[in-house]
């Protein structure tokens, strides 16, 4: 396993388990992540984990990467992945393929952008009603 595929392998683990402190450890402090769920962009360390833990309070997300794409003497890796977002019920409300374009630099992620794949699986609607 090359370092960037180490990195990424180690990014999207801390963040299908909502460990932002170990996903920030993969990036610069000063990285450029595109929010696919609300089509911006933020910048550094405190608007990321801010926008995330946002997130993490209204759905789960489970982004697991498919296939990696790029080389080391690059600066780019593509890293197809199947994301399944749920509720907090734990109901599926979107399930989608994705490509997420990794900019390294240093051996950080510099820049974080995401396309959209051909072939999106599923959009799901529903409601949620939360049994305390």
């Amino acid at each position: 396993m090359t370092p960037t595929h180490e990195l990424l392998t180690s990014a999207y683990a801390a963040f299908n388990v909502r460990d932002i402190d170990a996903v920030l450890s993969t990036t610069h402090p000063d990285v450029d992540w595109a929010t696919n769920a609300e089509g911006d962009r933020i910048l550094g360390h405190d608007q990321v984990r801010k926008y995330w833990m946002r997130q993490w309070s209204a759905f789960d997300f489970d982004v697991t990467p498919l296939m990696f794409t790029g080389s080391e003497r690059g600066k780019t890796m593509v890293v197809d992945v199947h994301q399944v977002v749920r509720d907090m019920c734990g109901k599926v409300i979107l399930e989608q393929m994705l490509q997420q374009v990794f900019s390294i630099r240093d051996g950080l992620i510099e820049r974080i952008d995401v396309r959209k794949s051909a072939a999106p699986v599923s959009p799901a609607k529903h409601s949620c009603e939360l049994r305390v």
